[in-house]
């Protein structure tokens, strides 16, 4: 029988438009370690109209812009209003990596109130990451009296 959601697949998967999608899933494949799945070319043999990566156990979804469909990248658009969060065993190692790779920090590594170690980056097509490492299981009432106060000295 077939599955509503195919096997390796979340409900939630982020899918990216990109500028130069065949550099992206380079880069992907340094900063993040991802595995290339899938690529479908256009009729011209060379646009990728489609892609997919696998980033730890999450598949990503990636497809060169094209204006004619409303698809423009954030290079284009020259904004992002999403971003995607990766939760990895080692933050510090993977920040490193995506620098080296070519992405902007943003953020550096950081422990945060939450109970994450946390950093956060523009990759060199204009799409934010989060990047994380889980430190602390937190109750939601120790959350919120952290940021409280984390918040609060921030505004000092």
């Amino acid at each position: 029988m077939t599955k509503p959601i195919p096997d390796g697949y979340h409900s939630i998967t982020p899918t990216l438009t990109i500028r130069d999608t065949s550099s992206a899933i380079e880069f992907y494949k340094k900063a993040f370690g991802a595995t290339e799945v899938s690529r479908f070319l256009g009729p011209d043999g060379k646009t990728i109209i489609h892609a997919e990566i696998k980033i730890g156990d999450s598949f990503v979804m990636l497809g060169e812009e094209n204006p004619q469909m409303g698809m423009l990248s954030p290079k284009s658009t020259g904004s992002t209003s999403s971003g995607i969060f990766l939760y990895v065993d080692d933050v510090d190692a993977v920040f490193n990596k995506a620098i080296s790779a070519g992405a902007k920090a943003k953020m550096p590594v950081t422990d945060m109130f939450w109970g994450d170690r946390f950093a956060s980056v523009e990759d060199p097509y204009g799409h934010a990451w989060a990047i994380a490492t889980h430190k602390k299981d937190m109750t939601h009432e120790e959350i919120k009296k952290a940021g409280e106060a984390f918040f609060k000295n921030m505004c000092k």
